[in-house]
C-alpha cells in the first residue's frame, strides 16, 4: 500500500533581522497551506544569517527564549501541519548548535538534530567559510517518525552533511524514507555540486531527498545559491525552485522508496572487503 505526504519547501532570502525574515516567510507558509500541503520545510538558518561568529553569538538564544521557535510552534499548532525549521542557532550551556526542529501539529517539538558536518573550508577563489568558530558539532544522528495514516521515517541533516554519504546510508539502512537537507549553500560551489550531490544521496539511498534553501543575496553580504529541490528514490528532480523566493510542493507516493529499492537492493548488498592499506 501506499502512503502520501503533501510536502513543501519554503525558499527565501534571510536577513539579519529575526522579525524581519519572519514577517516575510509568514505570507509563503500560508500559501502553501492554502495549498493543501500538511508538511512545511523550511531552509537552513531559517530566520537569520549574520555576517560574522560574533553577532550570532550575540543574538543566539536558548530555546525557552527563541522567538521564531516559539512562532513557528504557534503556526504548527494553529494550522496542524507538520513544520520542520531548517535550523536555528540554539544556546546550550558550553556550546552554540546549529538545530534543525521538527515541529508536530499539535504544536510539540518532536526531534531536535544538532549539524554533525561543520563547514570549514577555502574555496578557489578565496572564499573562506569556518562555521566551527560560531557553531560546536552535533554527536548524534537522527531518524524522526511521523504519523500520516501510517509511521514515515525522515532523516534528519543540515547542508554540509550532504558530503558524507556514509551518514545517508546509516539513515536508509536504519529506515528512513525521507531525508531532508535543509541548506544554506554558496553561490560558488552550488551550480557544479548541489544537484549532483543531492541526486547522488537520493540514488545511494532509494530515500526522497527534501531539501529547502536559502537564495539570493545577503543582506551580511553572502550569496546562497537557492534551487530547493525535491528529488524521488529513483534520482529524479521532482520540483526545482530556481532562484525565485518562493515555494515548491509535491504530494510524494512512499510507495516509489520500496519500488526503487526493489529495482536496485544496494542497501542490502554491503560487502565487507579486505585491503592493501
Amino acid at each position: 500500500m501506499s502512503f502520501n505526504l503533501s510536502l513543501t519547501c519554503l525558499q527565501y532570502t534571510s536577513t539579519e533581522q529575526e522579525s524581519v525574515t519572519l514577517k516575510a516567510i509568514k505570507p509563503l507558509i500560508n500559501e502553501a497551506v492554502n495549498h493543501g500541503s500538511n508538511f512545511i520545510a523550511l531552509p537552513e538558518c531559517a530566520t537569520s544569517l549574520q555576517s560574522n561568529p560574533e553577532q550570532t553569538k550575540k543574538i543566539t538564544t536558548t530555546e525557552a527564549e527563541n522567538i521564531s521557535l516559539q512562532t513557528f510552534i504557534e503556526i504548527a499548532k494553529n494550522n496542524k501541519i507538520y513544520i520542520l525549521i531548517g535550523s536555528l542557532p540554539i544556546k546550550l550551556e558550553h556550546k552554540i548548535a546549529n538545530r534543525s526542529f521538527l515541529i508536530g501539529p499539535g504544536g510539540d517539538i518532536l526531534y531536535r538534530y544538532d549539524k554533525i558536518h561543520l563547514f570549514d573550508v577555502k574555496l578557489p577563489n578565496g572564499e573562506i567559510f569556518k562555521e566551527s568558530e560560531t557553531y560546536s558539532p552535533g554527536s548524534q544522528a537522527i531518524i524522526a517518525t511521523i504519523e500520516q495514516k501510517n509511521k514515515i521515517k525522515i532523516g534528519m541533516t543540515i547542508c554540509y552533511d550532504i558530503r558524507f554519504p556514509h551518514l545517508y546510508q546509516d539513515l536508509a539502512q536504519n529506515g528512513a524514507e525521507i531525508i531532508t537537507v535543509p541548506s544554506a549553500f554558496s553561490n560558488t560551489t552550488g551550480p557544479i555540486h548541489w544537484h549532483t550531490l543531492l541526486q547522488a544521496r537520493a540514488i545511494e539511498t532509494g530515500c526522497f531527498i527534501v531539501a529547502p534553501a536559502q537564495t539570493g543575496h545577503h543582506q551580511c553580504g553572502r550569496n546562497s545559491f537557492g534551487h530547493s529541490l525535491i528529488i524521488s528514490p529513483w534520482g529524479e528532480i521532482i520540483a526545482d525552485a530556481g532562484k525565485d523566493v518562493c515555494f515548491i510542493n509535491t504530494i510524494i507516493d512512499l510507495g516509489e522508496v520500496k519500488k526503487a529499492r526493489l529495482a536496485i537492493p544496494s542497501l542490502k548488498s554491503h560487502k565487507r572487503y579486505l585491503t592493501n592499506f
